[in-house]
């Protein structure tokens, strides 16, 4: 069912021909899958998988001391940063709540010797990110563009992916290291080329124009590469443990609980929101953590779903699918600390049953193949 609400990107004509399943997601009406969603799955994990990823937030920010004011919402060290490199990182409010998680692209400086970021947000906080970005940067020598209507944005991954795109860029591709980006060409037209991506696989995000984004997409499936929707782009995120804002993070979850501490570096000089919060959380421990579960059979665990340890609830289900790669359900979840330990044995409740799960390692899948 469409909306007259839900905002559709520039491939939405493409979609339907392709006659994707279309769904609501974060205001926007958006394929979940084409040809099913294990096939995708196994596209991308086997060879490469394309997917539209217009709806998601893009932001450019230029300006003199552009990472120094950046450094004070995120509590990664970006004074590190070189031209071409990028870092995953978090917006932190006052209580080290997660605003939302994000990719801060640093491009150097321009002549003038203001500093060039590119930052892709989520969709569902695209505004709340905003407002808190032009609430806390210096509005005089910060430029601020919102490319979100106005770019598209697509998604190449898997062990085939970066061969598929090298055929239709002008650079070479295979210099680019892993979260390398640079301002390059795509069938002859200016892009935006990321070696980033949200599936545990290698791969690059290309941000072009709309007309330039429609090419791509034709001409990638044309050599092969299949059309992946939200659904097998989720199951690949969780089998790499990779987070869901909103899901698995939010702004009541802390970086530390989260199990994104290598994201928290506190020994480096200056202060950021949410610093005094992590640094007692550090001293002290926290008091849940997110674990990765497998549990048997082929019982999925849902989001929100109760964690049991001996008929007490000591946690709660964030994600969980049944792994196409692995063969059996896995999940993320909130637990107490103390039962927080690989191979800690729970139950997690399904309709009012009690199934048997494991705590175990994070992530549940990594690729052979990712540089």
């Amino acid at each position: 069912m469409t909306s007259p609400d839900l905002f559709r990107t520039p491939f939405y004509a493409i979609h339907t021909r392709l006659n994707a399943r279309m769904v609501p997601f974060s205001g926007w009406e958006m394929p979940v899958q084409y040809v099913g969603i294990t096939k995708e799955h196994q596209a991308v994990r086997q060879q490469s998988g394309l997917f539209d990823i217009s709806h998601m937030g893009k932001f450019f920010l230029q300006g003199k001391n552009l990472l120094a004011q950046l450094q004070v919402l995120v509590p990664s060290d970006l004074s590190r940063l070189k031209a071409g490199e990028a870092q995953y990182t978090v917006l932190l409010n006052p209580t080290a709540g997660i605003i939302d998680d994000l990719i801060i692209y640093y491009q150097g400086t321009d002549e003038s010797g203001a500093q060039r970021v590119m930052t892709i947000v989520n969709a569902a906080t695209l505004s709340k990110d905003k407002d808190w970005l032009l609430s806390h940067l210096d509005a005089t020598p910060t430029q601020f563009q919102d490319l979100s209507a106005a770019k598209a944005l697509l998604a190449i991954q898997g062990p085939l992916a970066v061969a598929s795109l090298q055929a239709l860029v002008k650079e070479d591709l295979s210099a680019i290291p892993r979260f390398g980006h640079l301002e390059g060409t795509v069938l002859g037209s200016p892009a935006f080329l990321a070696r980033t991506g949200y599936t545990g696989e290698d791969g690059f995000e290309i941000m072009v124009d709309p007309a330039v984004g429609q090419a791509l997409w034709q001409a990638l499936v044309l050599a092969g590469v299949v059309p992946c929707g939200l659904g097998a782009r989720d199951t690949l995120r969780l089998e790499a443990a990779m987070a869901l804002y909103g899901q698995d993070i939010d702004d009541t979850t802390t970086p530390l609980e989260a199990g994104l501490g290598w994201l928290v570096h506190l020994d480096r000089v200056g202060d950021f929101i949410g610093r005094s919060v992590l640094e007692a959380q550090k001293q002290a421990g926290v008091s849940r953590r997110l674990v990765g579960l497998r549990l048997e059979g082929r019982n999925i665990a849902r989001h929100d779903y109760p964690v049991i340890h001996h008929g007490i609830t000591v946690g709660k289900i964030t994600s969980g699918t049944l792994s196409p790669t692995l063969g059996y359900p896995i999940a993320l979840a909130y637990v107490d600390t103390d039962f927080a330990k690989l191979s800690q044995p729970l139950e997690v409740e399904i309709r009012g049953k009690l199934y048997p799960a494991t705590v175990v390692k994070r992530p549940f899948y990594k690729s052979p193949t990712l540089p």
